[in-house]
């Protein structure tokens, strides 16, 4: 499959300038044309003949395992992936290596400022890398075989993950630093604000965004001086693994950062004995809340989304609406955590072809070109019994989909769905918590709830969205909301976030950001405050009585 994809020529173009650096003089052509420098692996190799090994990397060195996890090709069920997971036995490495990392951190605005530019230099070189189409590719290839999606879809992460780079070339590591000064109350006192690192640091990302997530918190982590534990599901690790080698190609200290392959299980034992002063954690919110109970707040939040889009009244370019919810609910087999969990309808578009056409545009996706494909987790039968009860409900309808794939051989423990919609009355979801409760349950597939609602209903709409308790992405509705990525306006969409604004939930103390210089501050930085009081002591000072 990926061969053929490769066939018809779907290639993300490089943008990279015409100007070679010194750094990539050595990276020649004929090279290029044979072999990747830091790459240990061979995408469109993998297989169960030639399975892959994921290593973790510990005080700078790549480390097996005993206990090896076999991984099922989500696309044909061979084992062709082998993760070294270390197990319990083996943690005290990596909890030693976090120990040798202080509280004020490996850098900080007094302490090694050298290693900011640094930094910046480290992204220029990885921006490089990730601009050379053979590069690019080669982690397009490798999410897909682990995460499958489009090529598009892929290479947008990578895109994506290279313009993140590209931002923080050069100064603008140090900026991320940039301190403030106050006036005192007398001359020779100053105080001083500055962005200070948490020293010792974790962070826990998911399946979905195999490069993407944990690629941007990490570099965030370390752009303000902190010393982080990389944990990233195992079921793609692989991908981060092979950027991590790329990542030590362009520079990065091997000291400075730990991979870990293991169960759950595993690191939470870690995140209790080595005590990180933070943990950014990326995924489902029952293992979020459990996690902030354990760490005892000393946590960032990006949680499960149940994501929401409302049409309002006005009826305008309908082929293109039908294209954005096709697409919000349904790429990447809706295995965002940004995708359109709920479909607001406003009674004047119920007079368009809107939804008959989101149901064509949805018929257009086959395994084939992985438009639609595996659900990594979630059965066909768990996704097929939630339809059915949600079918359940008076009123309640099937609009399209609710069948398996067929003529695949995508393994039983993940799902194969047809892009499905259910349409469930407005006056229904809100009958009783219950109900509530069953139709915005995060389904993370191709699955979305469809409703309708009159002129008269805006009410049930805001009530709707304000009993809900995952508030990352919505379009549309702002002053009557909380959610963190809100887009407005005709081509509002809830998926697609690149690396330009922030992206993360809202009304949430614990929420984190991702991308943008106020999500790195936000999340991988303090505040400290240093009062600068050098006098001189006023004449005639004398010893005041005691107060």
């Amino acid at each position: 499959m990926y061969r053929v994809l490769a066939s018809r020529g779907l290639r993300a173009k490089s943008l990279c300038d015409n100007k070679a650096s010194s750094f990539l003089a050595s990276f020649t052509s004929s090279r290029l044309n044979h072999s990747i420098p830091f790459a240990t692996v061979d995408a469109e190799e993998i297989s169960g003949a030639r399975p892959a090994e994921v290593q973790s990397f510990v005080q700078g060195k790549w480390i097996g395992s005993s206990n090896y996890n076999t991984l099922l090709d989500p696309l044909n069920g061979e084992p062709f992936i082998k993760v070294a997971e270390v197990e319990e036995s083996g943690v005290q490495p990596f909890i030693e290596s976090l120990a040798q990392c202080p509280k004020h951190g490996l850098h900080n605005p007094f302490k090694s400022p050298e290693r900011y530019l640094l930094y910046g230099d480290i992204s220029t070189k990885a921006a490089h890398m990730l601009a050379l189409p053979k590069v690019s590719d080669f982690f397009t290839r490798l999410i897909q075989r682990v995460a499958p999606k489009s090529y598009q879809q892929a290479a947008g992460e990578v895109f994506v993950t290279r313009k993140f780079l590209e931002n923080f070339c050069g100064d603008q590591v140090r900026f991320l630093a940039r301190s403030f000064a106050v006036p005192g109350n007398h001359l020779g006192q100053q105080s001083h604000g500055y962005r200070w690192p948490y020293g010792p640091v974790t962070i826990v990302t998911p399946f979905n965004f195999p490069l993407e997530i944990p690629l941007l918190q990490l570099m965030g982590a370390l752009y303000m001086g902190n010393k982080p534990l990389l944990k990233v599901d195992s079921k793609v690790s692989i991908v981060m693994e092979q950027m991590m080698r790329l990542l030590h190609y362009c520079g990065l200290p091997v000291e400075d950062v730990d991979f870990i392959n293991s169960d759950g299980k595993t690191m939470n034992k870690i995140l209790l004995e080595a005590n990180p002063r933070m943990t950014l954690f990326t995924g489902s919110s029952r293992v979020a809340e459990k996690l902030a109970l354990d760490l005892k707040g000393r946590i960032r939040l990006e949680d499960a989304g149940f994501d929401w889009k409302v049409l309002g009244p006005d009826v305008q370019e309908v082929d293109y609406v039908a294209w954005v919810c096709d697409q919000d609910a349904y790429a990447c087999s809706g295995q965002k955590c940004s995708a359109q969990s709920m479909l607001f309808v406003h009674e004047n578009w119920s007079k368009t072809p809107l939804l008959s056409k989101l149901k064509d545009l949805a018929g257009r996706r086959k395994l084939e070109d992985l438009t639609i494909g595996p659900v990594l987790t979630f059965t066909t039968e768990a996704m097929v019994e939630h339809m059915e009860n949600l079918l359940q409900i008076p009123g309640s309808k099937l609009l399209f989909g609710g069948k398996p794939l067929k003529n695949h051989s995508i393994p039983s423990i993940y799902g194969a769905l047809e892009p499905t919609a259910v349409y469930v009355p407005i006056e229904e979801i809100l009958k009783d918590s219950k109900t509530y409760e069953l139709v915005t349950k995060e389904i993370f597939g191709p699955f979305q709830i469809v409703t309708e609602y009159k002129k008269d209903q805006l009410p049930l709409v805001l009530d709707a969205l304000e009993r809900m308790h995952a508030h990352l992405t919505a379009a549309e509705v702002i002053g009557n909301s909380v959610n963190g990525t809100t887009y407005a306006g005709l081509r509002g969409r809830t998926t697609g976030a690149p690396q330009n604004h922030w992206f993360g939930p809202a009304g949430d103390p614990r929420g984190a950001g991702i991308g943008t210089p106020e999500a790195i501050k936000l999340v991988w930085s303090c505040h400290r405050e240093v009062i600068y009081d050098y006098g001189p002591i006023p004449q005639g000072w004398e010893l005041p009585p005691s107060t």
